[in-house]
């Protein structure tokens, strides 16, 4: 079953994420005389959570001709690093056309064991070509997320630091055999950078 807002908040005071917010965020103040900034959404929504992208870390995917990207022997140099910018309109980072790119959720998440997480792209992004990928938190998982995101259309993009970038979807169901944490996966306890594929 889906879980609602409700059962997401009670979680949170539990610690399942940290920084919570109790609302759908949809600006943020500028200054102390109230001026507001309009950002992509994020914090609690009827049956899910937006989760911020973390001004931290992003890297993109480099074309290195003669090479191939290889999750068991995965070469940290096909990828660079992307600058964190600002203007008027927030922090960013700018995802070249038809690039793939990797960042890491701002929230921690601490998932009950008899929950798994699914994460999903927002629809802000989705419709200037920026797909986010269909991203699972088995029950029982902490830390915080590697996101991976592709570019699909012709032109560079922006995708915005401390601003909503995708949804976490709740489904509860009976208990598990193993948890990701009794098994000791492999992707548990990451930190606020990104993590690469592992094997």
């Amino acid at each position: 079953m889906i879980k609602n807002d409700r059962w997401i908040t009670e979680q949170a005071q539990n610690g399942m994420i940290q920084p919570f917010e109790s609302s759908l965020i949809r600006a943020v103040s500028v200054d102390g005389n109230g001026l507001k900034r309009p950002v992509v959404s994020y914090g609690l929504s009827s049956y899910g959570y937006d989760i911020r992208l973390s001004p931290a870390e992003f890297l993109v995917f480099r074309h290195i001709p003669g090479t191939v990207v290889n999750p068991k022997r995965f070469n940290p140099k096909n990828l660079e690093p992307v600058a964190l910018q600002s203007d008027e309109d927030g922090d960013y980072f700018v995802i070249p056309a038809h690039s793939y790119g990797l960042g890491v959720a701002l929230e921690r998440l601490q998932v009950p064991e008899n929950v798994t997480v699914i994460c999903i792209g927002k629809s802000t992004y989705a419709r200037i070509g920026l797909i986010a990928n269909l991203t699972p938190a088995e029950a029982g998982w902490r830390g915080h997320l590697t996101l991976e995101f592709s570019n699909s259309s012709s032109a560079d993009c922006r995708i915005y630091a401390n601003e909503g970038v995708v949804q976490l979807l709740f489904l509860e169901g009976v208990p598990c055999e193993v948890s990701y944490e009794t098994r000791r996966g492999k992707y548990q306890d990451q930190n606020e950078q990104v993590t690469l594929a592992k094997v």
